[in-house]
């Protein structure tokens, strides 16, 4: 069993900067990835930046330059910081992990509940 809880969403005016955060917990032997993944009303679930365990991040070109992931192993925990928000950027935002519970187990890919962004002109 593996838990994934976000924070750190809510309203900012446009051209304003937010930092998500999202923890995982339980059965956690090896993560392989974090990454946070955004939905606006009436859109598909769109990738937002993903940082694989050993390797380098990579954004969306909507959001290259103005947000950036980061993680603390030790932790569990992914960030993302969001600069010179958009209108555009209000969505829903979801952070997504892939784990090992076990040696050699099955990848696990668990996601958060969700936390809402919203940005104002």
């Amino acid at each position: 069993q593996v838990t994934v809880v976000e924070s750190g969403g809510g309203l900012v005016q446009a051209g304003g900067s937010l930092r998500l955060s999202c923890v995982a917990s339980g059965s956690i032997f090896s993560m392989k990835f974090m990454g946070w993944y955004r939905q606006s009303p009436g859109k598909g679930r769109e990738l937002v930046a993903m940082s694989p365990s050993g390797g380098d991040p990579t954004y969306s070109t909507s959001v290259k330059g103005r947000f950036t992931i980061s993680r603390d192993h030790a932790k569990n925990m992914v960030y993302l910081q969001m600069n010179n928000l958009k209108p555009e950027d209000t969505a829903v935002y979801y952070c997504h992990i892939g784990t090992l519970t076990f040696r050699d187990s099955p990848l696990l890919n668990a996601w958060g509940q969700g936390t809402q962004v919203t940005v104002s002109t």
